[in-house]
């Protein structure tokens, strides 16, 4: 089993491939992809055969066939969108593609073929919101929901009314059959706090998700009720360090495999936040900040949650870091030169 590495290049129309090094974490470069129209946000499916890439200045997405034993890329097929893709997620039973479109308001899902290409047309094109930064499926693959951030402006809260995005969480319930999207009752859970819901990740084990909030500088856990699919938020805590008031962004979210530890890069501090995680309750403690590249706004811990990987999409570099597996704490190891704004970092497990 071999591990590798896609690097969405966005400003350079190219993904990296790197293998990486599953005792010390030491990345080696493998290809240069060309990648027309921007890449950016990427996901694997399931059976980890193909990589999807969407590409956010010419409004497609790409699937490419991965080889299992290079981790070397080839296109199978590329196909044009309404809008600007800002993440894409497969289903938990890997047979539909899901989008989400920042500016397009809107969410999307895409069947998958046999070969692992993406259906021209989506079965699906749903109008939700201004600002829809992410979407995916529960563990039972019977609910999705796609967090709304909620914009400023210099770092100045906007009025309620004149916001950019909702700062609210949306819940759909998802047909795992035909892989169409309903929404749920209630359709919105809207945090009372300027939060702005960004990104998620589901625990492994627990009915428990974790959002980041963008504008809130913060993680909130949301229980959720594995019947109804619906969530209730159960703590927030900030990914910041006492004392800190520069300006500052959160951006991705990730949990150990183990669900022990859970990590959220701060843009502006410059750092990745760390977290322990109760295994009974899913309660979080902060770990602390340890700095990374200039603006972390994609990161990915490898799928043993040995190493975590940080990007720079102002930096250009990829700095990477030792998990310890007993506290969740970082050790630093290498940077590497990686490209202009780099978007996405996804890393996989691949069978040879």
């Amino acid at each position: 089993m071999s591990n590798y590495m896609y690097v969405s290049l966005q400003d350079d129309d190219k993904i990296l491939v790197f293998a990486m090094d599953s005792g010390t974490g030491r990345l080696t470069s493998i290809a240069e992809v060309p990648a027309a129209g921007g890449p950016s946000s990427s996901a694997i499916s399931l059976d980890k055969k193909t990589l999807y890439v969407g590409h956010r200045t010419s409004n497609e997405i790409s699937s490419y066939r991965i080889d299992p034993n290079t981790g070397e890329l080839t296109q199978i097929n590329k196909v044009s969108l309404e809008a600007s893709p800002t993440y894409l997620a497969p289903d938990r039973k890997g047979r539909f593609l899901l989008s989400s479109y920042y500016q397009g308001a809107h969410v999307a899902v895409h069947s998958i073929a046999d070969d692992g290409s993406v259906s021209d047309t989506p079965v699906q094109w749903l109008e939700t919101a201004t600002a829809a930064h992410a979407i995916q499926t529960d563990r039972s693959n019977k609910f999705a929901f796609v967090p709304h951030i909620a914009r400023l402006n210099d770092s100045v809260m906007l009025p309620p009314g004149d916001a950019l995005g909702p700062n609210a969480i949306f819940q759909f319930k998802f047909d795992e059959n035909n892989g169409t999207l309903t929404p749920n009752s209630p359709l919105k859970v809207e945090p009372k706090e300027f939060l702005g819901p960004r990104h998620l990740c589901f625990h492994p084990s627990l009915d428990v998700v974790y959002f980041t909030d963008e504008q809130g500088c913060s993680v909130t856990g949301y229980r959720l009720d594995s019947s109804a699919g619906t969530l209730s938020a159960f703590q927030t805590i900030s990914t910041l360090p006492d004392g800190y008031s520069g300006r500052n962004t959160c951006s991705q979210i990730q949990i150990s495999p183990t669900g022990k530890f859970l990590y959220a890069p701060n843009r502006g501090h410059n750092s990745i936040a760390g977290f322990t995680v109760d295994a009974s309750s899913g309660y979080l403690t902060g770990i602390g900040q340890i700095p990374t590249e200039s603006v972390p706004s994609a990161f990915s811990l490898d799928p043993e949650g040995k190493f975590l990987f940080a990007a720079g999409s102002e930096s250009g570099r990829i700095a990477a870091y030792q998990v310890n597996t007993d506290t969740g704490g970082l050790t630093p190891l290498e940077t590497y030169a990686a490209g202009k704004r780099p978007m996405g970092v996804l890393i996989a497990n691949l069978v040879g």
